[in-house]
């Protein structure tokens, strides 16, 4: 019986020194396990005689028992301990005071304006600016807009206005930041890539136009740039703003006086149950307009057209807001109503990044 006092005095040690789970688990097989000393001592009782196994028997299933209980006990003060420490860790005084949420938030217009910054920033393009009281010459002339044309009239363009007798071209609100891609090419030259976000004004007031609104406008020159570049580019756009695997444009044939050929550019989508699904469905929706860089364009950006051409496209940004965020009124975006900017607004913190989510 030596051996068995001895035996339940080095495991009840062992159990109590016991510093966590893993090595409490390495006691119990030691003593409790198949190949564990107690078991081998109860399978040698078959092999007693009656009398032997008479005295020997209760008190092994008393040791057994003794160092069942020791095992649990020792493992509800090891759960007790770390409840305890991951309290004193995760402790908070609920009497503090709450935290109120940060009073600034980022406009949707900024914040997907900075999402189309990075999609087109991983594909190479830079990113111009330009003013946004352009001169005639900028403004039309240079994109191969006649003197006829309709968005010339003051019905369609906002005038800026000039003193008696000042007999110089007319200044004008730019009615798009296509006069930024003529400023570029004159400023760079070819090849160039850049996309030209920022304030546009026409004189549109209705639930899908405002007098100011804010485009994106993209232009890539080179030696041998095609419509095949340009479709492929605006896919990957398409895929990277929505986030989704699989988009699928359809090119309809349009006219541009700064583009020839000009296509307008839908996107498959799907409308069901109220809720825009993209790259799904057996609807269309137009996003752009694009096409490959006039010739009288590029010249009066300074590039030879005989050596070099380009494509271009431009996008309305609050309207891609409005599909991607589900913003049902385009008005509602210059409202100044600090309950619609505290509901669809962004996080200051909420950059867009490729390698997460767009919207942050």
């Amino acid at each position: 019986m030596d051996d068995l006092d001895s035996l339940r005095g080095r495991t009840l040690a062992a159990i109590a020194g016991a510093s966590g789970e893993e090595a409490l688990e390495q006691v119990r097989v030691a003593a409790l396990g198949k190949k564990g000393e107690i078991s081998l001592r109860m399978r040698e009782l078959g092999r007693m005689s009656p009398e032997e196994r008479r005295s020997a028997g209760p008190v092994l299933n008393a040791l057994r028992d003794e160092i069942d209980a020791a095992l649990r006990a020792r493992r509800a003060a090891l759960a007790d301990a770390a409840l305890e420490a991951r309290l004193a860790a995760e402790w908070l005084d609920v009497t503090l005071p709450g935290r109120p949420r940060p009073r600034g938030t980022v406009h949707p217009v900024s914040q997907v304006t900075e999402e189309v910054t990075a999609i087109f920033a991983d594909m190479g393009f830079a990113v111009a600016e330009g003013p946004q009281v352009e001169s005639d010459w900028f403004n039309f002339d240079a994109l191969n807009i006649p003197p006829e044309h309709p968005a010339r009239q003051e019905h369609d363009t906002f005038f800026m206005a000039r003193a008696e007798g000042d007999n110089r071209p007319p200044h004008v609100l730019r009615t798009h930041t296509s006069p930024v891609q003529i400023r570029a090419m004159q400023a760079h030259g070819a090849p160039l890539r850049v996309i030209a976000p920022g304030r546009v004004y026409r004189m549109d007031m209705d639930l899908t136009h405002t007098p100011m609104f804010h485009q994106v406008e993209g232009l890539a020159i080179d030696r041998d740039i095609s419509m095949a570049q340009l479709k492929w580019t605006l896919e990957e756009f398409c895929r990277a703003f929505f986030e989704v695997d699989r988009v699928e444009l359809r090119f309809r044939a349009s006219h541009f006086p700064f583009t020839e050929p000009s296509a307008e550019v839908d996107l498959r989508c799907s409308w069901a149950g109220g809720q825009l699904k993209i790259g799904e469905g057996d609807d269309w929706l137009e996003i752009l307009g694009s096409g490959m860089i006039h010739p009288r364009v590029l010249e009066a950006g300074g590039i030879d057209p005989a050596r070099w051409q380009g494509f271009a496209f431009g996008m309305g940004i609050d309207r891609i807001a409005m599909l991607k965020y589900g913003i049902p009124d385009l008005r509602a975006f210059f409202e100044s109503d600090l309950r619609w900017l505290r509901h669809y607004g962004f996080g200051p913190l909420s950059a867009p990044a490729l390698h997460a989510s767009l919207g942050g």
